[in-house]
C-alpha cells in the first residue's frame, strides 16, 4: 500500500503505471481520455491527478515503465559477447516485444503520439527523442565492439545502429498490422543474415 500525504493509496502505483502503460500503448496519448485512464486505474479524476499529475506526467511515467519492463531487452541484449550476436537479439527481441501475449500488438513508443494533434506536440516530440536515445544507445554498444575488435573496419557503426533501429520499428509497426511473431521472428532472422559481415 503506497501512501501520499499520509493518506493511505487503494492501489499500487507499480500496478497502476502497468495499467496506464496498457492502455497507452493500446490507444495512443491522443486516443486515450484522463475518464479511460481513471476507470482502467480504478480512481477518480482527482486522485489520479493527485498520485501522477496531469496526463502527459502519466504519459511520461508509463513510457519510462514500459522502457524498463516491455524493453528490457534491449540492454540485455547488449550484454551479448558479439556485435552480431547483440543485432540478431535486438531483432528478435523486438518480434517477441511487439507480439507479446496479454499485451497490446506493436510498441507503444512508435504508435504513443501516431496522427497526434498540434496539442500533442511535445508527445511526439518526446517519443521521437525516445526512439534516436535508443538508436544512440544501439550505437554506443557498436563502437564498443570496434574498440574490440570485434566489429570489422568496413562497418560503420552509425550506419549499422539505424539499420538495426530500423528493423526493430519496421517490425513494430508490422506487429500492429497483425502479424504474428513467427512471421516476424523469420523477418529479424532474415534481416540478420544481411548484415555485412
Amino acid at each position: 500500500m503506497t501512501t501520499v500525504s499520509g493518506r493511505p493509496r487503494e492501489f499500487d502505483i507499480d500496478t497502476a503505471l502497468d495499467q496506464a502503460v496498457q492502455i497507452f500503448w493500446r490507444q495512443g496519448y491522443e486516443g486515450t481520455a484522463i475518464s479511460d485512464l481513471a476507470e482502467t486505474l480504478g480512481i477518480n479524476r482527482p486522485s489520479l491527478y493527485a498520485a501522477f499529475g496531469n496526463k502527459e506526467a502519466l504519459f511520461r511515467k508509463a513510457l519510462d515503465r514500459y522502457t524498463a519492463t516491455v524493453t528490457s531487452y534491449v540492454q540485455e541484449a547488449f550484454e551479448e559477447p558479439t556485435a552480431r550476436r547483440v543485432a540478431e537479439r535486438l531483432m528478435l527481441g523486438a518480434a517477441d516485444a511487439t507480439t507479446r501475449e496479454g499485451c497490446p500488438q506493436g510498441c507503444m513508443g512508435v504508435q504513443g503520439a501516431l496522427a497526434a494533434s498540434v496539442e500533442s506536440d511535445r508527445i511526439r516530440y518526446l517519443l521521437s527523442d525516445w526512439r534516436t536515445a535508443a538508436q544512440v544507445d544501439v550505437q554506443g554498444r557498436f563502437e564498443r565492439a570496434r574498440s574490440e575488435g570485434d566489429l570489422p573496419p568496413q562497418v560503420d557503426p552509425a550506419d549499422l545502429a539505424a539499420y538495426v533501429t530500423t528493423v526493430m520499428y519496421g517490425i513494430a509497426v508490422r506487429a500492429a498490422s497483425g502479424a504474428t511473431n513467427a512471421e516476424l521472428r523469420r523477418t529479424a532472422a532474415f534481416a540478420a543474415q544481411a548484415l555485412p559481415w
